[in-house]
C-alpha cells in the first residue's frame, strides 16, 4: 500500500475518520473535526488502501502560508498529532513519512508526535527535542487513587469537604463563564483573539461530538465562580484541555476539588487514563505530580529549510 502526500482540499475526510477510529492509539486531536476546529485546514501523508481507497494510516500536516512559504505546525489545543496507525498498516515508522514531505513547498516545520511514536534519534535533517506530560491510571479504586496525592493535598481537600458549607463541583453546559474567568486573571499573558476563536469553535465541536465536560466550582454564599475546567473524554483517555481559577478559588483549593471529582467520578475504570496534558513548566508539573500522576515522554521535531539570509523574517 503506498504512502500518498495528499493536500487538504484532496483528502476524503470519511476515509480519514474511519481510520482514526480504528487506531487504537488515536487521540482526539487527530479527529478531522478537531483539526477543523484548531486547524482550519492540513495537508496529510496518506497509506491508502488500493482496492478500497480506504486509509490504513495517516501522518496530519497542519498547514499555514507564511511570507516565507508553507509552515507546517503544531496547532492551538492540540498537544499531539503524529503518525496513526490501524492495523491494516504496513508503514509503522515516523521516517517513512517525513520523506514525503515536499521539499519546495514545506519552509518550517515544528510538529509534536504522540506518546505511541517511538523516535529515539532525530531524523536526518530534522531537530528533535523531548517533552512530557503527565498521566494517571484510573483503573484503581478511588481510595487508592486518594492515597497517591500528597499529603497536603488529600488535607486540604478533607477540610474543604467537611467546611458546613463546602464548594460543591457541578457540571455545566456552556464553557462561556470559565473562558471569561480564564480571560480576567490572565489579561496579562492570556491568549490571542485568534486562539480564543479556535477554542470556541473546539468547544462547538466537542459538543456535537458528545466529547466534552465542563466542571465549575462556585462560592456557596454568593455564586461566584472560583475555578473551571474543561475535560475531553474520548475512548481510554480524559485530557485536562483548559482551566481557569481566581486568586480566591486558588486559596480555596478549587482547582484541587475539580481534578478530584473527576478522578473520584472515572476511579476503576480499567485502560482508562487522565491526561494532565502538561508537565514542561517545573511548577505545573509538581502540580500535577501531586495526584500521583507520572511524566509520559513524546517528541517534537523541528525542521527549517529556509535560506539563512532569509531566517530574520520568522
Amino acid at each position: 500500500m503506498p504512502l500518498r502526500y495528499i493536500r487538504h482540499s484532496e483528502l476524503d475526510l470519511p476515509a480519514w475518520e474511519a481510520c482514526v477510529a480504528a487506531a487504537p492509539q488515536a487521540l482526539p486531536y487527530a479527529c478531522a473535526w478537531w483539526l477543523a476546529a484548531t486547524a482550519g485546514r492540513w495537508d496529510a501523508v496518506v497509506e491508502v488502501m488500493e482496492d478500497t481507497g480506504a486509509y490504513a494510516s495517516v501522518f496530519p500536516l497542519p498547514i499555514k502560508t507564511r511570507p516565507w512559504g508553507r509552515d507546517v505546525y503544531q496547532p492551538p489545543f492540540t498537544q499531539q498529532l503524529g503518525l496513526i496507525t490501524t492495523a491494516a498498516s504496513r508503514h509503522r515508522h515516523v521516517l517513512d513519512y517525513l520523506a514525503l514531505l515536499p521539499a519546495g513547498r514545506v519552509a518550517h516545520l515544528y510538529l509534536q508526535l504522540s506518546t505511541k511514536n517511538e523516535l529515539v534519534a532525530a531524523p536526518p535533517g530534522f531537530k528533535l527535542t523531548q517533552r512530557q506530560t503527565y498521566q494517571l491510571s484510573l483503573a484503581p479504586v478511588y481510595n487508592t487513587l486518594l492515597a497517591s496525592y500528597a499529603p497536603d493535598y488529600r488535607r486540604r481537600i478533607s477540610r474543604s469537604k467537611e467546611q458546613p458549607q463546602h464548594l460543591v463541583v457541578t457540571e455545566t453546559m456552556s464553557a462561556g463563564a470559565v473562558i471569561d474567568l480564564f480571560k480576567r486573571e490572565k489579561a496579562a499573558v492570556g491568549l490571542k483573539n485568534q486562539e480564543y476563536q479556535h477554542l470556541q469553535a473546539l468547544v462547538k465541536a466537542l459538543q456535537a461530538h458528545s466529547r466534552l465536560l465542563i466542571l465549575e466550582a462556585r462560592a456557596p454564599n454568593s455564586g461566584e465562580l472560583l475555578a473551571g475546567a474543561l475535560f475531553v473524554c474520548h475512548a481510554h483517555v480524559i485530557i485536562y484541555l483548559f482551566a481557569a481559577a481566581s486568586l480566591g478559588g486558588k486559596k480555596a483549593g478549587a482547582p484541587l476539588l475539580l481534578l478530584d471529582h473527576v478522578i473520584q467520578r472515572n476511579a476503576g475504570s480499567p485502560g482508562l487514563v487522565l491526561d494532565f496534558e502538561g508537565g514542561m513548566i517545573p511548577s505545573i508539573a509538581r502540580f500535577f505530580a501531586n495526584f500521583g500522576a507520572t511524566p509520559v515522554p513524546y517528541a517534537a521535531l523541528t525542521q527549517t529549510r529556509q535560506p539563512w539570509y532569509l531566517q530574520w523574517m520568522r
